[in-house]
């Protein structure tokens, strides 16, 4: 079989071949409407309601197609916790439902994300799709599974107008530690390595009669070589024989693409994974996955022979979809006054711009609310004299998603739509008894997003970009230092990277050092205590003193509202230590260069990157 990457279909001039077109989502995260709804613009960038457009001009180029999403479309933004919200009294489908029925989806599959409301609203939501939601590695305690796969049926069309039967199975599968991502939902279900089912099922899909078999991976690209419950299993189970395409996601990259180059099994030009056609369409409907299939009559059942792949990018220009738009309105008109109430005011600039350096207002602002919460919830109780620290990440700085993608609230009155903006996800607020030493451990981890700089280095890149800044947790009510000439102690996935002392110095509390068996409280989220999280295996053996407690977005709402006037202070809680002659650079919003810099003396402006961040020179 020769797949090539490339050619389109009016490319290849075989007159007797025949072609199936299939046009791939993943990641959309409610973004449905091409609004930002944080900033309260228009969006040139994302949203389903502009991919929809060119998905129905590439629909109308061929005359066979199947489209498929690749989960995480339920959760995300203002309008997916609005929806989720309202779901039991509302009378239409979800909107995420509505826009994907719209568009005629054949097929999706349930990522980790989708569970974030439980099964009850996650069943009720589905109610209403008219395409199957599948979940191959699922199994539910109570009540009926989540379909495993499904067969969908096309007539490929040869170029003297002879139609030729294909049956295609789809089988969807998502990240195995989505049970412990939840933890509310670990008696509730399980999920099982994406390997082993795979190995499974897709005898019994080709049993059934699937002739081509495409696999719905809601799991980023990681190595060949499969591991027991690996995350991150697109590359592996392209690997497995059977398997014939494969839609990666969850981690919002985009491929194929030049950052995939030279990776053992990876064709990054090609679009191939282990010689099968693949692509991840980034996130939020920002790409369109496009795969070209091919195929010959060997005796008189279409082969593959062909394939070609790539991942488009949806014009900043693309109209939006009127088919789309117009099911959403009363959704979207129902948010954007929701997002408007108000509920106090903030003397002080809250943005993330420059959190990966030390500031960040925002990120301060979270942690002041869950150590307030914390604390009245001890009160009284054997742990009321431990002192309360908290820990949280900047979910909004950049990254994968973008140069958009940053907080930015200005100084002045505070609505929803700002604490939307300062904290998305709906987490709940866990805490858990710690000691100095796992405290460092936990520093440590979210140190290893810098890369090593030597002295006299000059613009060099300070982070690491396969470490994810919604990974780097800053604890407050704490003070250090890190020391960028010391190596990175983990690697982005939180396996050990080097034994040596690490990177963290000066760990002080109340200006004292913190000694390792010193006893503390540490505020945080349930997705850090999951069993496959990066920080969990620290504290795995723990006391949990409060356990999936009260959302941290209502925590941060009825701390603002009681005070109604806030001024976060500005002071770090950590910084660099020199490095003699040494110079880096760092990415920011477009918008942070128009600002004051928070430390002029060792920032300066270094314009525009290519990929149309703003760039910043820190001088170390």
């Amino acid at each position: 079989m020769t797949r090539t990457n490339g050619a389109t279909p009016s490319q290849d001039n075989d007159p007797t071949g025949m072609r199936l077109r299939i046009l791939a989502t993943s990641d959309l995260h409610m973004h449905l409407m091409a609004h930002d709804y944080l900033a309260d613009r228009p969006s040139d960038r994302l949203g389903l309601a502009r991919t929809a457009s060119l998905i129905q001009a590439r629909r109308a180029e061929v005359s066979a197609s199947i489209l498929l999403d690749n989960g995480d479309f339920l959760q995300g933004g203002p309008m997916g916790d609005l929806a989720a919200r309202r779901l039991g009294a509302r009378d239409g489908p979800h909107p995420a439902i509505a826009a994907m029925n719209a568009l005629d989806y054949d097929a999706a599959a349930l990522g980790n994300h989708d569970f974030n409301y439980g099964l009850p609203f996650l069943r009720r939501s589905l109610a209403r799709a008219r395409f199957p939601a599948l979940a191959a590695n699922l199994t539910l305690r109570r009540g009926p599974d989540f379909p495993a796969w499904c067969l969908i049926r096309r007539d490929l069309v040869d170029d003297r107008g002879g139609r030729h039967p294909l049956c295609v199975g789809v089988i969807g599968f998502l990240p195995p530690q989505t049970e412990e991502w939840d933890q509310d939902l670990r008696d509730q279900m399980r999920c099982h390595d994406i390997i082993q089912t795979a190995q499974r099922a897709v005898p019994a899909l080709r049993a059934a009669g699937a002739q081509l078999i495409v696999a719905l991976s809601h799991s980023g690209i990681g190595p060949p070589d499969a591991t027991p419950r690996m995350e991150h299993a697109s590359l592996a189970l392209a690997v497995l024989p059977g398997i014939d395409v494969v839609i990666a996601g969850h981690t919002h990259e985009v491929f194929p693409g030049p950052r995939w180059q030279g990776r053992p099994g990876i064709d990054a030009d090609a679009g191939m994974l282990a010689g099968k056609p693949a692509v991840m369409p980034g996130f939020g409907g920002s790409h369109l996955g496009v795969i070209d299939l091919r195929f010959r009559l060997q005796d008189g059942i279409p082969r593959l022979s062909h394939a070609t792949s790539r991942a488009e990018a949806v014009p900043p220009d693309t109209p939006i979809c009127d088919r789309v738009a117009r099911p959403l309105l009363q959704d979207h008109r129902r948010t954007l006054r929701q997002l408007s109430t108000r509920i106090g005011r903030s003397m002080t600039p809250l943005n993330s711009h420059f959190a990966v350096v030390g500031h960040d207002a925002g990120l301060r602002l979270v942690n002041l609310a869950q150590r307030w919460h914390v604390k009245h919830r001890l009160e009284g109780g054997p742990d009321a004299h431990l002192p309360v620290l908290s820990a949280s990440a900047p979910y909004r700085a950049g990254g994968r998603a973008g140069p958009q993608h940053f907080t930015d609230v200005p100084a002045g009155t505070l609505s929803l739509r700002h604490l939307a903006d300062l904290y998305s996800f709906p987490n709940r607020i866990t805490a858990i008894r710690v000691t100095g030493a796992q405290l460092r451990g936990w520093l440590e981890r979210s140190a290893s997003i810098f890369h090593r700089l030597g002295p006299d280095s000059r613009d060099a890149p300070l982070l690491n970009p396969d470490f994810p800044p919604y990974n780097f947790d800053v604890i407050d009510g704490l003070t250090w230092r890190i020391d960028l000439t010391a190596p990175a102690r983990f690697h982005p996935d939180g396996r050990l990277a080097d034994a040596g002392p690490g990177r963290v110095r000066d760990l002080c509390w109340a200006g004292r050092p913190v000694t390792e068996d010193q006893p503390f409280v540490l505020a945080t989220n349930s997705y850090r205590l999951a069993s496959c999280g990066l920080f969990s295996p620290l504290v795995a053996r723990n006391r949990v003193i409060l356990d999936r407690d009260a959302l941290t977005q209502d925590v941060l709402r009825r701390y603002l509202r009681r005070r109604r006037s806030i001024r976060v202070p500005l002071r770090p809680n950590w910084s660099f230590l020199p490095v003699p002659g040494a110079t880096a650079l760092f990415d920011t919003a477009p918008a942070a260069l128009d600002r004051p810099l928070p430390d002029p003396d060792r920032m300066e402006c270094a314009g525009l990157g290519p990929d149309g961040f703003g760039r910043v020179r820190l001088i170390l």
